[in-house]
């Protein structure tokens, strides 16, 4: 028999025989994490999840939590497409093991149960059940939160980017054109529709009265309009056809800033995704990516949540999530650890409002470590504060005296005051090249609530349990995205869009507590929360 025909007769295992029945549990260690993976997410309770199966019509074949467990797993080992999901589940025997029997979901059934049955409520419900289970094995308290934040990649094309400040220049040009031929069409039809401005915008419902205006004319008139070459159009036929072309353009224009919300881009093919600067980039120049800001909290190692934001930048999102943090677990934080990205009064403001210790380093903290720090005679720190005169002493000994207070709101409606401080006379000053180089003398913007704010964190976190916890957050929570984005390869989301991004957050945070408890059960560092200084070094 030749070895085509040995194949096509499907003759070529022959030799091979499987002996039954096959007991896959004894091929598995018992100090696998497949297995610590099961004992967890057993104890769950997955009502909510079943609730989201209707009870008629055909019964799924693979039972909802056996899926809920193969995605987690396969968070686990660091694979995240469905069809690479798919291929384990027919190859691997610890997905074998987690399967009981059933037969392996195909990647439609896979992506079907993540983003459509697995919705964000259900898996927020059953991340808080297992960080519960955490606290009953002692592993978390609930007490000290590390917070940090990092850009990841969206999965929308590089080139798609709609800019706000690109829309506002076309836009102007636009209304330019819009207001000269609305002149045109008053003078030469004798109307009095409104000219706005040239810094003004005509709104879609201004151009339609004009243009319905000049349907009515067209109409009223008896005129044909033309079409193709060798014919002339009418004046009106050209009013019309320009300004139904800036009708389109004003909803395009529209559409774009209902996306873009308060953000200055987005992304055509990923809308949630806003342009960031990344830091990975390998030519080291800075590149604007679309990307999203995941924000996580880590405590005894251990990632108690996470959720994605659309701004670039860390300070904005600290009271959101928190909001969100507090709602899932139904608790408040003792102490919050952070950088000098979250540095800001309505952060303060709102941990001090809500009884908990701040832990977060000024964003001048390292520079006022420096030896020339003290000689920048200038700096509102390096300057005496007359509290009962309500006055700024300098270098000089000159005072500077309270002009006026201005106040101002941010995005989310926190009001802000700032008191502006100016000196009577800098002239002939001998420190002024060390203080104020402008023309003028010298002002000063102080905002006092926040700088009492600031003196009390700066206060907590120099204090010997400061250090202790500035240690462990550059160590855990930063520790977490050096595995998250190194050692697993997460560099990039494979979905689009808030909700699916957050779904695919959670299951990687799942996947990545199990193989931190299975990691301290193997070290025996159960208990521990936090590292000493003395392990550090």
């Amino acid at each position: 028999m030749t070895p085509n025909n040995q194949f096509n007769n499907n003759r070529f295992y022959e030799n091979y025989q499987l002996k039954l029945p096959l007991e896959m549990d004894v091929l598995i260690p018992e100090d696998d994490s497949v297995r610590l993976l099961n004992f967890v997410l057993e104890g769950l309770d997955y009502s909510n999840l079943y609730n989201k199966y209707s009870t008629k019509g055909r019964k799924s074949k693979v039972d909802p939590k056996i899926m809920f467990k193969i995605i987690t797993y396969a968070n686990m080992e660091n694979i995240w497409s469905s069809r690479d999901i798919e291929k384990h589940c027919r190859r691997d025997i610890n997905f074998k093991w987690l399967l009981q029997g059933v037969q392996p979901p195909d990647h439609s059934t896979i992506c079907r149960f993540k983003y459509e049955k697995m919705d964000e409520d259900v898996l927020e419900n059953l991340f808080s059940q297992m960080l519960n289970i955490l606290f009953e094995l002692g592993e978390i308290n609930f007490e000290n939160i590390f917070i940090d934040g990092t850009k990841i990649e969206s999965a929308a094309n590089k080139y798609s980017f709609v800019w706000r400040k690109t829309i506002i220049y076309h836009e102007k040009n636009m209304n330019i054109k819009i207001r000269e031929l609305f002149e045109k069409i008053n003078k030469i039809y004798n109307q009095n529709f409104t000219i706005n401005s040239s810094e003004n915008i005509y709104t879609i419902n201004e151009i339609n009265k004009v243009l319905n205006f000049l349907y009515e004319t067209k109409i009223s008139t008896n005129t044909n309009f033309v079409y193709g070459k060798g014919h002339k159009k009418t004046q009106l036929q050209k009013f019309t056809e320009g300004l139904e072309k800036y009708a389109d353009i004003r909803k395009k224009y529209d559409e774009h800033y209902l996306k873009l919300g308060d953000r200055n881009s987005y992304s055509k093919t990923d809308i949630d995704a806003t342009f960031m600067r990344m830091k990975e980039d390998y030519m080291k120049n800075g590149q604007l990516k679309p990307a999203y800001n995941l924000q996580i909290g880590v405590e005894s190692e251990y990632i108690v949540g996470a959720a994605v934001f659309n701004n670039p930048t860390d300070s904005p999102t600290l009271i959101s999530f928190l909001e969100k943090l507090k709602q899932n677990l139904n608790t408040t934080y003792k102490n919050v650890v952070a950088d000098a990205g979250y540095e800001s009064e309505e952060n303060y403001m709102y941990l001090k409002e809500n009884s908990q210790n701040t832990y977060i380093k000024p964003s001048n903290y390292e520079q006022s470590k420096k030896r020339g720090y003290k000689l920048k005679y200038g700096k509102v720190e390096n300057m005496i504060y007359d509290k009962e005169n309500d006055k700024y002493i300098c270098h000089n000994n000159k005072y500077l005296e309270h002009i006026k207070t201005i106040s101002r709101k941010t995005a989310t409606g926190y009001s802000i005051l700032k008191k502006i401080y100016k000196c009577s006379n800098c002239k002939n000053c001998e420190f002024r090249s060390n203080c104020y180089t402008g023309k003028y003398s010298k002002k000063i913007t102080v905002s006092p609530r926040f700088s009492e704010l600031r003196k009390e964190s700066l206060k907590n976190i120099t204090s010997e349990k400061g250090n202790l916890l500035r240690i462990n957050r550059s160590i855990q929570v930063e520790g977490a995205f050096g595995v998250i984005k190194n050692n697993y390869g997460f560099k990039r989301f494979l979905s689009k869009g808030t909700k699916n991004i957050n779904i695919d957050i959670l299951f990687l945070c799942l996947g990545y507590n199990i193989n931190k408890l299975h990691s301290k059960i193997m070290n025996n560092r159960l208990g521990i929360s936090l590292f000493k200084e003395n392990e550090v070094a």
